[in-house]
């Protein structure tokens, strides 16, 4: 039976007005505030991640918005479904201006119609946006041009370059930001109806920063991690975990990448373990997923926005820090934070 919600579930899970990590940058050097990766979680597996912007302090990065979904359920009709028991901290209008639009797979709790529609709606300057295999004819029906879609299939890259002008009135030069965005594989399935399973493709994605003549390279390119909606071992009732085969996609992709300076990686929906083994990370799963992919920092996500599964809804947090300490990752290297809040790395 599904974990049901606190009667206030706002008394434990955090939610709160994104200020897009500008009380963060003030604590921080113009020139240490330019190198960092501002990561906020919008809830559930939807981040806004904005790379450094390297040049001028007054310039954004690449931002790039992973997964987003705002509406109430994840599912064909608000009228039924998984409910929200988190609201969204902020309307979708108040997101700052995106370059990109990355989608891990067409599960409801990952892409959203409604989200992807208003988001086209609300800007003059159409994002990108890449999706695995399959999904091509989905976002021409929504109306975003050919030019803008990149479907790819698992190690595919796209090498994508965005023209930012200062947000300094006095200072209106325009520099470029280049980056690298690959598809990765995963363990997962896809389906948006019961006639559609397995006929698109699930992903992770892995960015990657790349310097330009004008760029500050005193600090190497970074590299970021989305794990999107993934396992990591099937285990069957009765059977040892720690001696069922493991996806070896995670170690693959840590060793093509040489490692990542920050990720996203799922926590949550994982019992029955049995069941949700084969499609979900539990956080056990997690943190080896997280020393497979050679992370340094890691946020949980997948988890405090729709009961999908039957743990508590405040367990993974709790699990995810027990399993770091029984493996010795440090205590600050892979953690969860409230919605609507914005870390740097």
């Amino acid at each position: 039976m599904l974990s049901a919600p606190p009667a206030d579930s706002t008394s434990q899970i955090t939610v709160s007005q994104p200020d897009w990590g500008e009380n963060k940058v003030a604590n921080f050097s113009k020139e240490a505030a330019q190198d960092k990766i501002k990561t906020t979680w919008l809830g559930h597996a939807c981040f806004l991640v904005e790379l450094p912007s390297r040049t001028v302090a007054s310039e954004r990065g690449v931002r790039i918005l992973f997964d987003p979904v705002f509406s109430d359920r994840c599912s064909p009709s608000q009228y039924f479904g998984p409910k929200r028991f988190t609201q969204p901290p902020c309307k979708i209008e108040e997101i700052p201006e995106v370059d990109a639009v990355v989608i891990s797979h067409n599960h409801y709790d990952h892409l959203d119609t409604h989200t992807i529609e208003t988001l086209l709606k609300r800007t003059t300057r159409t994002p990108h946006f890449f999706a695995p295999l399959g999904n091509a004819e989905y976002f021409k029906c929504l109306g975003v041009p050919e030019s803008n879609t990149h479907i790819m299939d698992w190690w595919g890259s796209k090498r994508l370059e965005i023209e930012n002008t200062s947000s300094d009135p006095t200072n209106q030069h325009a520099s470029k930001r280049t980056v690298d965005i690959t598809c990765t594989p995963c363990q997962h399935f896809t389906g948006r109806s019961l006639w559609d399973q397995f006929k698109t493709l699930w992903a992770g994605w892995a960015i990657e920063e790349v310097y330009t003549p004008a760029t500050n390279q005193e600090r190497p390119p970074v590299k970021v991690f989305f794990g999107g909606d993934t396992a990591y071992r099937t285990v069957l009732d009765g059977q040892d975990e720690d001696k069922v085969p493991v996806c070896p996609a995670f170690k693959e992709i840590g060793k093509a990448f040489g490692g990542f300076d920050f990720a996203m990686i799922p926590i949550g929906a994982y019992l029955p373990r049995d069941f949700m083994s084969r499609i979900h990370c539990a956080p056990q799963d997690s943190v080896r997923l997280f020393q497979d992919i050679r992370a340094k920092k890691a946020l949980g996500m997948h988890w405090g926005t729709w009961i999908l599964t039957t743990e508590d809804i405040l367990e993974p947090p709790k699990r995810l820090a027990e399993e770091c300490k029984k493996i010795g990752i440090e205590e600050d290297a892979f953690v969860t934070c409230d919605i609507g809040q914005t870390l740097l790395f």
